[in-house]
């Protein structure tokens, strides 16, 4: 039965893609807008489109402000650290007061609406209040995972040009302090667009972090000195870009994924309410990072857009024990848990006692995605937990799920290995990819998207309409989004997400270009070629592998070179991109026109037949591969 939106799942699907600005109209009236929009959908450009021309809102306001009258007193945001041991817990009426303070130590740094505000901070308070600051005074945010390097990080300084970086001293992992004050400065050393001034959270945990004087500036000092300033909200045409996040693409240089304003918020408001079956009052606990994309969509805006609690978490899955989120839940009573299948299978290789020990019957669904979910991991913790598991596939593009199952609609059956049915607004089909016709039901082909994309995905690449259009509607004769992921659709219309037609893989749901990898290790001066893949792994869904050649006058080991190699990567990249396998090799196996033969590489490394090998230049190069793969890699990690 529906809970919500008074109508059955296909119902409220066929309006959404048949009759587009009838259904968003309807859903538009979930927020706050300062002035209505004058027209719900603008495609005149296309690929190009915007939604709710005209309206102006605000995302700070929405997520914030307009709850005071209502729920001032109800928790907004539980920030729980297991590696500090710290809890803090704030109201609406608290985070609304440290949003404004925030804001205002913004302004004083000489943020204004249009500036860009980097934001290097790891699952603390501070990263929400810093989001929610300069969205409040239409400031544009670029958060970026804590976990990236130095070099990754000048990357986006450089693209995005902005006028404040905002880190912490230090992140934890696994009780190990990670300065990240070293990696700010030696990215602003790089960058060729250093912003005038970086803001320290001090935590207490790197005692000898570096500070620069007249360039660094402590949060704290500021904060207090702004103790309950006012700060007006910035209202914003809705298709005012609201934030950047940077995406692996397939070249070396990052995509900043921009979304919009309007269209994002009218997303979160939906979709919190009709797929994550989040009401006002209840508790979310989302388990990403927020510097991705599930951690900006739903540990920050949506659970706060739609008046829940937001349960925001530093630290491990399995520390102090295996039954620490199991714990949190019974505490706070969580609703819906949105995690990934990576953690899970780290659970499911404890005692699933921890998991008994807890009362969960408040829990109501467990959302899993970034990756594809198997079906033993999906069949172990739906036993054990009993709960439903709803899986979901979207990207960073996206902004929010384009295939899943819909709780808080409608809830179809599950289909183990498929993430469900078409999100609303996702006119999607599969199509073959030399051809671009549709291919019959349980049939292989590329998933595609027809426009206009829904509200709250990608609006274009920052400063970049033409990459974006190159990047995403450029793969077919008709002009159609590229998800770039193969896929089979079965006769009822269920997806079946079966792996990237391009080089980014999939580490724990993170997404790593090949390419990128690849640069890094040739890098190092005894590489002469390398290739990079992304072989099955069964934790982490996807690692990165390496195989690569030497210089003739290399004079060190292979295993020593090896090594240096994840080095490499792990100072540009940092620790998520490096290299689970490295193996150096004589030859790599290429086609007569010099193209490296990943795929088969890829085939050969998970035991899989490598195909049609007609075009390969030397046999003897596959051979060598083989035989490295008998022997064992020269360095793992």
């Amino acid at each position: 039965m529906a809970r919500d939106a008074g109508m059955d799942y296909e119902s409220f699907y066929r309006q959404s893609v048949e009759q587009p600005e009838v259904f968003w109209a309807e859903q538009a009236r979930r927020i706050h807008w300062d002035t209505p929009p004058k027209q719900i959908l603008d495609q005149s450009r296309p690929p190009f489109r915007r939604w709710f021309v005209g309206g102006t809102t605000n995302l700070c306001h929405n997520a914030v402000d307009r709850h005071l009258a209502a729920r001032a007193e109800q928790l907004a945001l539980v920030a729980v650290s297991s590696e500090t041991g710290i809890t803090r817990e704030f109201t609406y009426r608290e985070l609304h007061r440290e949003v404004n303070a925030f804001a205002a130590v913004l302004q004083s740094l000489g943020v204004g609406k249009g500036d860009r505000v980097v934001v290097y901070l790891p699952n603390i308070a501070e990263a929400v209040f810093a989001m929610l600051a300069c969205t409040r005074i239409g400031a544009i945010h670029s958060v970026v995972f804590g976990g990236f390097a130095a070099h990754n990080l000048a990357l986006r300084i450089d693209d995005a040009q902005p006028k404040l970086l905002v880190c912490a001293d230090a992140g934890m992992r696994a009780g190990k302090v990670i300065p990240y004050k070293p990696l700010v400065d030696a990215a602003l050393n790089e960058a060729s667009a250093p912003p005038p001034h970086v803001l320290l959270v001090d935590r207490g945990l790197d005692p000898q972090m570096n500070r620069v004087p007249g360039r660094d500036v402590d949060y704290a000092g500021l904060r207090a000195r702004h103790e309950g300033a006012e700060v007006p909200v910035a209202w914003l045409e809705s298709n005012e870009p609201s934030y950047l996040l940077y995406t692996s693409g397939t070249t070396g240089k990052p995509k900043g994924v921009q979304r919009d304003t309007g269209g994002y918020a009218v997303a979160m408001a939906m979709s919190i309410r009709c797929i994550f079956d989040i009401a006002p009052g209840q508790v979310m606990f989302s388990t990403s990072d927020v510097g991705w994309a599930v951690g900006h969509s739903y540990n920050v805006y949506g659970p706060l857009i739609g008046g829940a609690t937001s349960l925001l978490y530093e630290g491990l899955p399995t520390r102090p024990d295996p039954g620490v989120w199991w714990g949190l839940c019974e505490k706070y009573g969580v609703h819906s848990m949105f995690s990934s299948p990576t953690a899970v299978r780290v659970l499911k290789k404890q005692d699933a006692g921890w998991l008994h020990k807890h009362d969960l019957s408040k829990l109501r669904w467990l959302f899993l995605a970034g990756e594809p979910l198997d079906e033993p991991t999906a069949q172990w913790i739906n036993a054990e937990l009993g709960v439903p598991v709803v899986d979901n596939y979207w990207q960073t593009e996206t902004g929010w799920p384009a295939i899943t199952l819909m709780p808080g609609l409608e809830m179809k059956p599950a289909r183990l290995g498929s993430p469900g049915l078409p999100a609303p607004g996702y006119k999607m089909k599969v199509i073959d990819e030399n051809t671009g016709r549709e291919v019959p039901a349980g049939s292989k082909g590329v998933l595609v998207l027809e426009p206009p994309l829904p509200p709250g995905c990608l609006s274009t690449i920052w400063r970049d309409d033409d990459r974006y259009v190159h990047s995403y509607f450029s793969h077919f004769r008709e002009l159609l989004y590229s998800s770039l992921d193969w896929a089979i659709r079965d006769a009822d219309g269920y997806t079946f997400i079966l792996g990237r037609t391009d080089d980014v893989i999939n580490v724990s749901g993170h997404r790593l270009g090949t390419r990128e990898i690849e640069e890094s290790v040739a890098g190092h001066p005894a590489v002469a070629e390398a290739a990079v893949v992304g072989v099955k792994d069964e934790l982490k869904g996807q690692v990165p592998v390496v195989f690569a050649t030497l210089k003739q006058a290399a004079g060190a080991g292979a295993a020593d070179v090896a090594r240096g190699m994840q080095q490499c990567v792990v100072e540009q990249l940092g620790s998520v991109a490096k290299p689970a396998r490295v193996y150096v090799v004589g030859a790599l196996p290429k086609t007569r026109s010099g193209k490296l033969l990943r795929r088969s590489l890829q085939a050969l490394a998970e035991q899989r037949d490598p195909g049609d090998l007609s075009t390969l230049d030397d046999p003897a190069a596959l051979e060598e591969i083989r035989k490295a793969l008998e022997r064992g890699p020269d360095q793992e990690n």
